[in-house]
C-alpha cells in the first residue's frame, strides 16, 4: 500500500507541475481515499492477529490522515498550502509522512528487496514534490 500511496502522491506532484493545476491531483485524491478501505482491513488483521504495534500503526496513522484529509479539504474547503496555515499544514504532513515511514518500516526486516521498492518508491516522491516546490504549484 506503501508505494501506491508514493507513486499516486507523485503523479499528483508531476501533475501539479505539467497542468498547474490541481484537477488530477485531487482525481488521484479519491484513489488515496479508496486506499484506506484496504489500509482499514490491514490493521484490523494486524491487530487481530495480535502482531506487533510497528505491523498495524502505520495502516492507523494513514487512516487519520485520510480522515483529516477529508476534512479540511472535501468537508470544510480550507486552502492551507498557499497561503501555509501551519496550524493544518504541519498536522497534514506529518500524518502524510509518518504514514509512508511507519507503513515502509516493517517491510525492512520481512522482505529487504520490496523495502528496496519502497525506497525508491519514496525517492520518487520527494523529488517530485521538490520539483512541484521549484516551480510553484507544491
Amino acid at each position: 500500500m506503501v508505494n501506491a500511496v508514493n507513486c499516486l502522491q507523485s503523479a499528483g506532484f508531476i501533475s501539479r507541475v505539467l497542468t498547474g493545476g490541481m484537477a488530477i491531483n485531487h482525481v488521484l485524491g479519491y484513489v488515496m481515499v479508496a486506499l484506506a478501505i484496504p489500509g482499514a482491513i490491514a490493521m484490523v488483521v494486524f491487530i487481530r492477529a495480535q502482531s506487533g504495534v510497528l505491523q498495524w500503526i502505520g495502516p492507523a496513522v494513514y487512516l487519520a490522515f485520510i480522515v483529516l484529509m477529508i476534512i479540511v479539504e472535501d468537508v470544510l474547503h480550507i486552502e492551507f498550502r498557499a497561503p501555509a496555515r501551519y496550524g493544518i499544514l504541519v498536522p497534514y504532513l506529518l500524518l502524510f509522512f509518518g504514514a509512508i515511514l511507519l507503513m515502509g518500516l516493517p517491510m525492512f526486516r520481512a522482505n529487504r528487496g520490496l523495502w528496496l521498492v519502497t525506497v525508491v518508491t519514496t525517492v520518487l516522491l520527494l523529488g517530485s514534490m521538490g520539483l512541484a516546490m521549484h516551480k510553484g504549484v507544491g
